[in-house]
């Protein structure tokens, strides 16, 4: 099955065509700067990658550029827009009603729009992003994979905010958690991989990137995730805080003059390594870099960014009253050699070595505890647009 694979966001859109049975990607790209002049980047496998710069208003135009590219008799990797049998769409947040991908209808779309507020940067754009698929190529089913279903096997303990309860009837105030894609696919490689018991296996999966989240799963099921109502919990990120003492808003906003708004907007792109840095990037290959430099400001950024996932993983072990291994995945976790390094010398006490030459390897699945280790930790490369295909897949094919 031809499964086009869609994630919006505000002003872009990347797409993967992959066909589900062989796992092959056909074409991939990115449109950019939806709204303003518009950018289209189009590569088919094995091909050329070409740029076109046209107008792009609104989502539906950028769809269909994409659409036209895919066809196109010169580069396209289709005859006709028939071969697409279904689309796949990432959507951030379902709230509590949603706790699974769904073949996306009216009760679905508006599920979506009721998660606006706990989306607001996402969900519109995933909208836009159905809506246009929806109108340019009706008949097409159409499947809602959402970041916080594979979060959703959490216990309440886990779960709840030690708030008032009424605000968790009223408002469904939780912790739902995010990249829950990329934390299902990485748990089930990673179990797969190792040749651990699915149905006996404690694995902690490190999704670090510029949005950054911890999974504990224990027999493939998650059941604590880092991020929390937002993406905005959890590990310090590039642009976001993440942990902090609530009442740090309250303070800040008297000393400031500004209102709670702005201030969420300051947590979420003005912090993490970028504020910790004093602005010199959020970037961790800048930060690296300038860090090997002497900079000291890159390693005050550099170590608090270590600092929270050691201590978040150490949680975790104790949460699941034990651990079999550790999956470092995404850009930082799968490229980022010093983070590993400082991590995994931290976790001595689980009786783990870190294998310093296998720990030098970027972007591909490796062990890097040594054979001796008692827990394994491992390299394990995310995939979500193949998770999002295999997901689309299998509800369609029902």
């Amino acid at each position: 099955m031809n499964v086009l694979v869609v994630n919006c966001g505000s002003s872009s859109l990347k797409f993967q065509l992959i066909n589900s049975e062989t796992e092959a990607v056909a074409a991939k790209g990115l449109c950019e700067r939806i709204g303003l002049d518009g950018r289209l980047v189009y590569q088919p496998t094995g091909g050329e990658k070409e740029v076109t710069e046209a107008a792009m208003p609104t989502h539906t135009e950028a769809i269909k550029m994409v659409l036209d590219a895919l066809v196109n008799p010169n580069t396209g990797v289709l005859k006709s827009l028939d071969e697409v049998e279904a689309i796949g769409h990432r959507v951030l947040h379902g709230g509590a009603k949603i706790s699974d991908s769904c073949i996306i209808n009216d009760e679905v779309i508006s599920v979506i729009e009721e998660c606006c507020d706990l989306g607001p940067l996402h969900n519109p754009a995933n909208l836009m992003g159905i809506r246009a698929c929806m109108e340019l190529m009706p008949g097409k089913p159409n499947v809602a994979v959402f970041d916080t279903a594979f979060h959703q096997t959490m216990p309440e303990k886990a779960y709840m905010y030690a708030i008032p309860y009424e605000y968790y009837d009223k408002y469904k105030v939780r912790k739902y958690g995010f990249h829950g894609t990329s934390h299902r696919f990485v748990s089930k490689e990673t179990i797969k991989f190792l040749g651990l018991d699915p149905d006996n296996s404690k694995v902690i999966v490190a999704h670090l990137g510029n949005g950054s989240s911890i999974s504990a799963v224990v027999n493939g099921k998650c059941v604590d995730t880092s991020m929390g109502l937002t993406p905005l919990e959890g590990l310090v990120m590039g642009t976001r805080s993440g942990d902090l003492d609530p009442a740090v808003l309250d303070f800040i906003c008297k000393k400031e003059n500004i209102d709670v708004t702005e201030m969420v907007n300051i947590l979420n792109k003005k912090s993490g390594l970028l504020g910790l840095s004093k602005g010199l990037s959020s970037d961790f290959r800048d930060l690296n870099e300038a860090r090997e430099q002497g900079n000291e400001d890159a390693k005050r950024a550099v170590d608090c960014l270590c600092y929270r996932i050691i201590k978040y993983i150490g949680s975790y072990v104790a949460a699941m009253n034990g651990v079999d291994a550790i999956a470092f995945t995404g850009g930082i976790g799968e490229n980022a050699i010093p983070v590993r390094e400082a991590v995994v010398k931290s976790l001595g006490y689980l009786g783990i070595t870190l294998d310093e030459e296998a720990n030098q390897t970027r972007g591909e699945n490796k062990i890097i505890s040594t054979p001796d280790s008692k827990v394994t930790v491992a390299i394990v490369p995310t995939n979500e647009e193949l998770a999002i295909c295999q997901e689309t897949a299998e509800l369609v094919s029902k």
